[in-house]
């Protein structure tokens, strides 16, 4: 059953263009020029209840402006999207109550309050009962290990704490539907990875719906089995991480390790060399041509260990960006009509 169902969603801005110089800002005062800006060009999209999906692209692409519209913080300009059967941007509160918005570089917390007065207030707007309350915080609050800090002003958190304190208050009335935008955005690496655990833990435990932007592709290994990706407002991919990999890069990572001090000085036959600290070698080979490298390099050297890899991922993203915005911007040329 769909959680998430979404049918040509569209939003557009009207911009302001102003120029540059005195003139051209007093000009504008009385002339103003504007244009269209489409943050989201009617996308499609079905989410199944108790799915952990990451929603991806590169900035600017209409990931924030997906979520606030499913989330009700804005209307769309045209199209459709039901989240738990509700239409977002009606807010009614039966929806809000079923639903959490968590955002990276916003807070919800009061910045000079202790934590556990800001999940108060949530008690009383989401009229949570207060026996469920203390234990739906408690469990909350001990999974994250911040009890130590509930007492503390949130501006004197880390944080690391912060995040954590942020998505208690966000479950604190048990949604069934979390959007979660850049929730580990700025963290050192160990605060992502409590994060990680965190949110894996509770997902597979309640089974709600999470829809995940992120740019750290640690966290949509660690989390997610399907990719949506969003570029220049439309959807271009949907589907497995391992699905990506073998759609948008071509090659593999050859690790050989050789017997013995004596390296091949002609590596570069192989394919384009990453890296060389005898008696160790990385090499970037074409995906088509691997079986036919391995045949050759076993039965000239003597190898020790060997290992055929994927890419890292954030290469494998980074390369997929930058094919569709080519075959976008290809797109977009060619409906130029000719003078």
């Amino acid at each position: 059953m769909n959680a998430i169902k979404v049918r040509g969603l569209q939003k557009s801005y009207r911009v302001y263009q102003k120029n540059e110089g005195l003139w051209a800002s007093l000009t504008g005062l009385f002339n103003r020029e504007y244009r269209d800006v489409d943050a989201v060009k009617g996308i499609d999209l079905d989410v199944d209840q108790g799915e952990f999906v990451a929603f991806l692209g590169p900035n600017g692409a209409g990931k924030t402006t997906t979520l606030k519209l499913l989330s009700g913080v804005i209307t769309p300009t045209d199209g459709e999207a039901h989240v738990l059967g509700h239409v977002p941007w009606k807010r009614e509160n039966e929806y809000r109550r079923r639903f959490a918005l968590v955002m990276g570089q916003k807070n919800q917390l009061w910045w000079d309050l202790p934590a556990q007065e800001s999940f108060r207030l949530h008690q009383k707007i989401y009229r949570i009962d207060p026996a469920e309350f203390i234990r739906t915080r408690d469990e909350l609050v001990d999974l994250l290990d911040v009890r130590h800090a509930l007492g503390r002003p949130v501006r004197e958190l880390s944080l690391g704490e912060r995040m954590k304190m942020e998505l208690t208050a966000a479950l604190l009335h048990s949604p069934e539907v979390l959007f979660l935008d850049e929730p580990t955005i700025g963290l050192d690496v160990i605060a992502q990875h409590n994060i990680q655990k965190f949110l894996k833990h509770y997902q597979e435990e309640r089974k709600i719906t999470i829809l995940l932007t992120s740019h750290y592709m640690k966290d949509v290994a660690a989390l997610c089995q399907r990719v949506v990706i969003i570029a220049q407002g439309e959807i271009v991919h949907d589907g497995s991480l391992d699905d990506i990999v073998d759609r948008f890069s071509g090659h593999k990572v050859l690790s050989l390790q050789f017997a013995d001090e004596r390296m091949p000085s002609d590596l570069a036959r192989y394919g384009e060399v990453l890296e060389v600290v005898a008696p160790k070698a990385k090499i970037r080979v074409e995906r088509s041509s691997i079986a036919e490298v391995l045949s050759s390099v076993l039965s000239s050297y003597s190898i020790e260990d060997i290992s055929v890899e994927d890419p890292p991922l954030e290469e494998v993203i980074a390369d997929m960006f930058k094919l569709t915005a080519k075959q976008q911007a290809e797109e977009k040329a060619s409906q130029v009509p000719i003078p």
